[in-house]
């Protein structure tokens, strides 16, 4: 698994993906779980969906596996 997502995305996926189960549990609502997916891309530098795309938003040499 290649990664793809870079320092800053990864950042903003990461604080977006535990906003949105906080939202989920004050509110109690089982869309809380949603948060779980910008989490784990955030946590796993890699995301799904940029592959077909062929996008990366890792800059220049800061691909190390």
């Amino acid at each position: 698994m290649k990664k793809n997502v870079g320092a800053s995305d990864r950042i903003i996926r990461m604080i977006l993906g535990v906003i949105i189960i906080a939202f989920g549990i004050i509110y109690e609502s089982w869309w809380g779980l949603v948060g779980i997916v910008p989490l784990m891309t955030g946590l796993l530098n890699y995301c799904p969906l940029y592959c077909p795309l062929k996008l990366s938003t890792i800059k220049r040499g800061d691909n190390k596996e």
